[in-house]
């Protein structure tokens, strides 16, 4: 109804309807009232330096950042150290660029499988391994500066604190600057922590190793115990037994990439063992002990105890909110055991002003989660609403070789919740692009309903699935079924053939299987 209709008219072509006493008075003053207009966001103003400040720079806040600006906001990011935060300085792209490396020099140590003949000898030259790297992510996170003047948006460095729900501090080398904002972006991001094993101590120098260690490594060693079988875990496995290094690896569950469907990482267990990994699943460190040649540790493995020396140990598990020190919770920000807890999925937090989003809050720990979250929770701030963040299709990615990708649910977690499903399952071996390429290891997994065919989960191993499942994320956003994805042609010949036929199989009908 628009408000500038009466709301005293009675039936069409009526008499007026008789009010109680007193209603006609707020009556006639509604009825005055304009229409509801889409206000422009109201800019800062002399007690607000921005209307957003990020505080963090990693691909949530930066990307929120630049989003709130190119909606017309006036933004300040706060960064207490490099533009890029984890992903692009410790986390996602150098190890990516180190992954590259050694799998350009398998390749070449095994061309013969392709007709191509190399002589002489073919080794890592690790100075130049490390250059390349370093190169990259410096390209890069000058390339996130240059966003940030392009879009106007000022880069404070420092640590921050609040004061209160509109005001912070930062702080950087003894030197304090208060900022003041309508609205905050809280993507602080994490950092990794360090089991208690016990006998282990000391760090880097002591051949105790984190990920941050492990992506900017001092040196390639002769061995090293990798703890943690997830996808930091095995991907660090993948690359110091590439470049040479002795490597085991343990993980407590049964098997490799836990949080994953089981056939992923059984798959994955048996093509990073043919590579010469020593893989125990089903096993804790108990302990350490410091050692001549590095670290002995003791492994136990249902009722077997193994006992193995190294010169380096791997932590591959474990991270916390970066939270502390901040004055959250005296603000009112409510905080749960894993960092930032949020009012609701539209990523506000308990604090109407204050919105938090990637490694922060503790859900889903990616870098592109924390980007998507970022540019919906600027644009419910900006815009003033309240849309909710869909977690149903995000795709997850292992960059080992083979690679490891799945999005949805798994096949248990799919039966677990009640589905009746359908499984289908392609290998690539058969495939002919697969062959071509001598890339034949692995296979495509569909999870769908059985009754309707909606497509509840897509999973793949093997040579570019972390670029092909793009395809599953769009199956499952648009709530595809079976019927539908058999019907969209796949071209031939191809990697993503083997999609199609999961899809078949899946439908009962696969042509090759």
């Amino acid at each position: 109804m628009n408000q500038t209709q009466s709301v005293a008219s009675g039936p069409a072509g009526g008499k007026p309807a008789t009010l109680p006493r007193g209603f006609a008075a707020i009556i006639e003053e509604i009825s005055h009232l304009a229409e509801s207009k889409e206000l422009e966001y109201p800019m800062a103003n002399e007690n607000f330096d921005a209307d957003i400040i990020v505080i963090g720079a990693g691909p949530g806040g930066y990307v929120g950042a630049i989003r709130a600006a190119q909606l017309g906001a006036k933004v300040i990011c706060v960064e207490k150290e490099y533009l890029g935060g984890t992903c692009l300085n410790w986390g996602c792209i150098p190890s990516k660029a180190m992954i590259a490396s050694v799998e350009r020099l398998h390749q070449v140590k095994h061309a013969d499988a392709l007709a191509v003949k190399v002589t002489g000898e073919v080794s890592l030259d690790f100075e130049k391994f490390s250059a390349r790297r370093d190169k990259i992510v410096t390209t890069l996170r000058g390339g996130v500066g240059a966003l940030f003047k392009k879009n106007g948006i000022r880069h404070v460095e420092g640590f921050a604190k609040f004061v209160d729900k509109h005001t912070i501090e930062v702080e950087k080398d003894g030197k304090k600057e208060t900022l003041r904002a309508m609205n905050f972006l809280l993507a602080m991001g994490s950092s990794v922590i360090k089991l208690n094993i016990p006998g282990l101590e000391g760090g880097r120098d002591e051949g105790v190793w984190t990920s941050d260690d492990a992506v900017t490594a001092p040196r390639i060693p002769k061995s090293m115990l990798v703890l943690g079988g997830g996808a930091v875990g095995v991907e660090f496995s993948y690359v110091f037994n590439g470049a040479g290094t002795e490597v085991h690896l343990c993980e407590m569950m049964p098997s490799l990439i836990p949080l994953m469907d089981a056939d992923l990482g059984t798959e994955l267990g048996k093509c990073l063992g043919r590579q010469g990994i020593k893989i125990y699943t089903g096993a804790t460190l108990e302990k350490v002990e410091k050692v001549k040649e590095g670290w002995k540790c003791f492994i136990k493995k249902g009722t077997e105890n193994v006992e193995q020396i190294v010169e380096v140990v791997l932590l591959g598990v474990g991270r916390k909110a970066n939270i502390e020190g901040m004055n959250l919770e005296q603000i009112g920000v409510k905080l749960h055991k894993r960092g930032v807890e949020l009012a609701d999925d539209s990523l506000k937090t308990h604090v109407p002003n204050i919105y938090a989003i990637g490694d922060v809050t503790g859900r889903i720990q990616l870098a592109h989660v924390a980007s998507a979250e970022a540019i919906l929770a600027v644009t419910n701030i900006v815009r003033g609403e309240s849309k909710l963040f869909d977690y149903k299709a995000v795709p997850n990615c292992v960059y080992t070789n083979p690679e490891v990708s799945s999005v949805g649910m798994t096949e248990s977690e799919a039966r677990t919740k009640g589905y009746d499903v359908t499984v289908g399952k392609f290998m690539f071996r058969p495939l002919g692009k697969a062959m071509a390429i001598a890339e034949q290891d692995g296979f495509v997994k569909i999870i769908a309903e059985k009754k309707y065919g909606e497509v509840l989960g897509v999973h793949m191993i093997g040579a570019h699935v972390t670029d092909m499942i793009a395809a599953g994320v769009t199956a499952l956003k648009l709530e595809a079924t079976l019927d539908v994805m058999c019907d969209t042609i796949h071209a031939h010949p191809t990697m993503s053939e083997a999609i199609l036929e999961a899809y078949e199989d899946a439908a009962g009908h696969a042509i090759h299987k």
